[in-house]
This record gives C-alpha cells, sequence and structure tokens, in this order.
C-alpha cells in the first residue's frame, strides 16, 4: 500500500492530502526513519512521538506529525496483513486520522491536525477500531483489561454495541489469543453520573453507562466540553452551542455552577447482560 492508496482507504480530505504531498516533497524522512520504525511498537511509540514531536513543534498545523504517522499507517498495513487481520478493521481504525481533521475543522473552523499525541496508539496497533468501539490493550492494577473508548460518530445504540463486544471477542481471540483479561475499562465524560438527570430512561448513552460499575469520578476535568459542544474547552460558558437537548441541558447546569466531568468504570467480559 503506498500513501496515495491510504489515503483514498480512509477518505482523507482532499484539503489535506494536498497539504501532505506538499509537506512530504520537502521531508527526507531517512533522517527520521528510526523514530518512525519505533512508532510501529507500542513498547517505543510513544517516545518516538516525544522525540518528533520536538523536532516538530515549529509546525503550528502539526503537517509533518501527520504525514510521519501517514507513513507509519502505511508500513503498519503490512503487519496486519502478516496476523491476517482484515483490511476493514484497518480502514475503520485508521479513519480516526479523518474523523479528527473533520473535528478540528468543527471546532476551530479549518483544518490542520491537532490529535497526534493520540494517534501514535492506532499506528502502533496498540489500540483498534471494532465495530463502533476503540479496544485498546492496557492494564489496571496491574492486571490485563481491555480499554474501552468511545468515537465521536459511534452509534450506541444496545445492538451496535452488543455486536461490537461480539466482534472484539472474536478479534482478540482469533488475533491475540495470548492476551488474557478478564475485564473492561472505560474512562470518559459519557460515563459520569452528573449525566443521568439531563437523559431521558432510555437514552443510549445511559444504557451504555449500566454496564459497568463506576468507580472513581473526576469532577474537575473539562475536556466534555470540547466533545460535546465541539468548541475549545475554554470557551465562554455563555457562548456554548445549544442544538441539542444534551447540549442546552449542560449548558444551563454549568451556568448554575455545575458540571459534567468524568468517570473511570468496570465491565466484567464475562457474565455480559445484554442492554
Amino acid at each position: 500500500m503506498d500513501l496515495q492508496e491510504l489515503y483514498h482507504l480512509i477518505d482523507l480530505q482532499p484539503e489535506i492530502v494536498q497539504k501532505l504531498e506538499m509537506t512530504g516533497s520537502k521531508m527526507d524522512l531517512s533522517q527520521i526513519d528510526p523514530y518512525l520504525e519505533q512508532m510501529l511498537t507500542m513498547e517505543t511509540t510513544e517516545s518516538a512521538y516525544s522525540y518528533l514531536s520536538t523536532l516538530f513543534q515549529e509546525d503550528s498545523d502539526n503537517l509533518k506529525m501527520l504525514y510521519c504517522q501517514m507513513e507509519c499507517a502505511r508500513r503498519i498495513f503490512e503487519k496486519y496483513q502478516e496476523k491476517n487481520i482484515p483490511e476493514t478493521i484497518f480502514r475503520d481504525t485508521m479513519k480516526c486520522f479523518t474523523r479528527f481533521v473533520d473535528e478540528c475543522d468543527q471546532k476551530n473552523g479549518r483544518m490542520f491536525f491537532d490529535r497526534g499525541w493520540w494517534t501514535y496508539r492506532q499506528i502502533s496497533m496498540d489500540l483498534f477500531r471494532i465495530g463502533e468501539l476503540e479496544y485498546q490493550f492496557q492494564k489496571h492494577e496491574g492486571e490485563n483489561v481491555i480499554d474501552l473508548h468511545i468515537p465521536s460518530d459511534a452509534d450506541l445504540s444496545a445492538a451496535a454495541v452488543n455486536d461490537s463486544f461480539k466482534q472484539a471477542d472474536h478479534f482478540f481471540r482469533e488475533y491475540y489469543s495470548d492476551y488474557q483479561y478478564e475485564k473492561y475499562t472505560c474512562n470518559s465524560w459519557l460515563m459520569s453520573p452528573a449525566l443521568k438527570p439531563l437523559l431521558s430512561e432510555n437514552s443510549k448513552i445511559l444504557s451504555f453507562q449500566k454496564r459497568f460499575t463506576v468507580i472513581q469520578e473526576n469532577k474537575e476535568d473539562k475536556d466534555f466540553i470540547e466533545w460535546l459542544f465541539q468548541v475549545p474547552v475554554n470557551t465562554d460558558y455563555e457562548k456554548l452551542p445549544t442544538k441539542t437537548s444534551l447540549q442546552r441541558k449542560a449548558k444551563e447546569l454549568l451556568l448554575d455552577g455545575g458540571t459534567i466531568g468524568s468517570a473511570f468504570g468496570i465491565m466484567w467480559k464475562k457474565p455480559r447482560q445484554q442492554y
């Protein structure tokens, strides 16, 4: 797979593709190839990313980092093939780049890349999108778990989530049979108990929450502002949009001095109740 094929596969925005082609034409990857190779491995990806982010710190739109991570995604496709992982999972996993550029555009009014600090997980095969959810290898209190992440475009209906879990169970048994785990974890604003009075009883978000036992809340976490309202975290509460019922109720809560924060929960792999 070459870069053009990758761009097409993940439906990367033409504007970004054009900028990446220009950026790539001015870069000599041979000078940083060891760090690109390190980004392909879970154990070294974070440190390699840290080095490159320092090297590219004057690139305000982070296009050099995006180009490097696209090159890493292109290379990691070979490892997917070696493990016989379906191309659909590779595509869905790497579409995070396209989604993040879109989210950046919605939040800031222009396209650039602001999620390199997160996407080194995808290009090192540490995190996979399987169905509606993302699944990451993780440790909790010293034991193996799978950490769940909820993409902004995820369908949280009971049927879609159940199907994702079913696919994930098969995925890890088939391709990572040596990784034994008994629990899923999730740390998200969507797990916050503060959402309960803001949502109806048949809410998909509440249905998802019920799968977990919440063991820790973080009321100081402000990231929910970015995810719920698609605006920068430091936006004045008075200027928050109210396009949805949840946005409207959350804005009222914030103006009244409340907050949503986030929460960390655990779900046991088996038995799993159906919702």
